[in-house]
């Protein structure tokens, strides 16, 4: 039987001197992210920060744009 790989997860991580932060390999392997992926930062002063896939958006954005997908420029 394989072992289930934790729902939930919490690490440090330090900040480096030009503002990169590592994302523990438990977490991306959790939740299968690859060198090189694209990942969105969502910040607000009171709520914290949270990086997600872009994809996680896309919902939100068809719906504000009218139904229209984005130009992958933009």
């Amino acid at each position: 039987m394989e072992s289930q790989q934790p729902k939930q997860q919490m690490a440090t991580v330090r900040v480096g001197e030009k503002g990169q932060v590592v994302i523990p390999k438990e977490i991306r392997e959790m939740f299968g992210i690859q060198s090189g992926d694209s990942m969105l930062m969502l910040a607000d002063s009171e709520r914290g920060i949270a990086i997600v896939r872009p994809e996680f958006c896309q919902a939100l954005i068809r719906h504000v744009m009218g139904g229209q997908e984005l130009d992958e420029k933009l």
